[in-house]
Order: structure tokens, then C-alpha cells, then sequence
């Protein structure tokens, strides 16, 4: 099965994004401006990003293959750190916890023989786990945040009843790694009876046997159960304590979100 989306289609398709346009100017969302931009810079990146992989394709280089994975890795941490709302040293933790996520997990895959170590199958499945590691460390940091602020007396009064710091925060930190495994738990819910994701949804697109197609998706969705807990542990432990200073107090917190 050829599939093949002209640009007579493609440039049609953009009469959905007047829809939105049309809803945002109706309910006065004032949202115009960043849909524009959103979708021009969705054109743009995806096209260069396009052209980029063809060629990495074409060259099966691992060298290649390693750097373009670092810039995903990267760009997910930066993306992540935004949501930290100013934490100490959150782009270097968000970074430890995606490539660790990301490492682990495709390690598994690879050597499982689940996916082969060639570019076509290695960059788009780093992709996606880190992606969803980056979602569900944001979540980690404005769970924390939020919670740090409104169960400040809490804290404090394990403290002076001499918990350590690890003691005062425990809870906190659970309920921070829940928030972040959350998304990929609904999804993982719902997957097959209310959505087909995407790896699936592509794979029968193109023609490949249901049944198939399944295998894959379970797959997926082991894989990114993996990445969310490991990234989501792994941020929240290196993060929790920029909530204290040096003399192990709790830092007075400000309400920027």
C-alpha cells in the first residue's frame, strides 16, 4: 500500500487549522497569535527534521545516529526544565533523568531484539520515549512546586520533630511520581477501546496486519510505562532537595505558576 499525501491535500488540511483559528476568534481565547506560530513552527521543524532523517537513513552512521539522539535528549530536558519554575540545577536533573529513561529502556529493547540498532528504528523509539519522559518530569516539577508551597507547615513540623529531609518529604515525593506516571496509566487504560495510538494507527495505515500492529503497540506501551517511572523517580530524587538550603531548611517558596 502506497500512501502518498499530495500538496493539493496537504494545503486543504490547513482549512482545519482555520477551524481552530475561527474558535479561538469566536470565544475571544486570545490564542490567534500562538496557533499561528505553533503551526508555522510545527511546518517548518518537521520538514527540516524530514529532510535531516533521510539522510541519516541513507547514511546509517552511528556517529550520526548518537548526535541526533542527543538532540532530542537534549531539547526534552530543556522543554522539561521550563515547568521547574526556577529550580536550582533543573536542565542538568532533567537531562540525567531522560537519558537514563531513555538508555535503560532501549537497551532493553535492543537487546530483546524488540527493535534493530539502525537508525530508522533507534531515533524515532528514542523520540518517543523521551517525549513522554519530558511530560511526565514537567508534571514531577510542578507537582513538587505546588505541593511544596501548600504543605509547608507539614514539612516544617517533621522537621522540627527531627525527620531528615528525605523523612519530610517522602510524601510529597510519591504523590509527585504518581502525577507524573498518571498520563501514561490512563493511556495504557484506554489504549485499544478508546484510542489507537500512533505507532499502531501508522502500522495499519501502511498496510501491516492488525494483529501485528498490536504486538508493537504493546510494545509501546510497556516502553513508555518504563521510561515515565524511571524519569519521573529519578527527577523527583535529584530535585527534592533544591526545596532546602544548605542548613537542610525549607526554602520560602513564591507562587509563579
Amino acid at each position: 500500500m502506497n500512501l502518498d499525501v499530495s500538496n493539493w491535500s496537504l494545503s486543504l488540511a490547513t482549512l482545519l487549522v482555520m477551524v481552530a483559528l475561527w474558535i479561538g476568534y469566536r470565544e475571544k481565547l486570545g490564542i490567534d497569535r500562538e496557533i499561528i506560530v505553533g503551526v508555522v513552527r510545527a511546518v517548518i521543524q518537521l520538514f527540516v527534521v524530514g529532510y535531516l532523517l533521510k539522510y541519516i537513513f541513507k547514511v546509517n552512521n552511528i556517529f550520526l545516529t548518537l548526535v541526533m539522539i542527543f538532540i532530542i535528549l537534549f531539547n526534552a530536558s530543556w522543554n522539561a526544565q521550563k515547568r521547574s519554575n526556577g529550580m536550582t540545577h533543573a536542565l542538568p536533573i532533567s537531562f540525567v533523568a531522560i537519558l537514563t529513561s531513555t538508555g535503560v529502556t532501549l537497551g532493553v529493547l535492543i537487546l530483546s531484539g524488540a527493535i534493530k540498532l539502525v537508525p530508522s528504528q533507534v531515533i524515532p523509539i528514542s523520540g518517543m520515549i523521551a517525549s513522554n519522559s519530558m511530560v511526565a518530569i514537567g508534571l514531577c516539577y510542578r507537582s513538587m512546586n505546588s505541593q511544596f508551597r501548600d504543605q509547608r507547615q507539614s514539612v516544617l513540623e517533621r522537621l522540627a520533630l527531627g525527620g531528615t529531609v528525605r523523612d519530610a518529604s517522602i510524601g510529597i515525593l510519591r504523590e509527585s511520581i504518581k502525577t507524573g506516571m498518571a498520563p501514561t496509566i490512563d493511556s495504557a487504560k484506554t489504549v485499544g477501546i478508546v484510542s489507537l495510538p500512533g505507532m499502531m494507527s501508522g502500522l495499519i495505515f501502511a498496510g501491516v496486519d492488525p494483529v501485528r500492529a498490536i504486538k508493537y503497540q504493546i510494545m509501546v506501551t510497556f516502553m513508555l510505562l518504563s521510561a515515565t517511572s524511571i524519569g519521573s523517580v529519578i527527577a523527583c530524587y535529584l530535585a527534592y532537595r533544591n526545596f532546602y538550603n544548605e542548613r537542610k531548611q525549607l526554602k520560602e517558596m513564591t507562587n509563579n505558576d
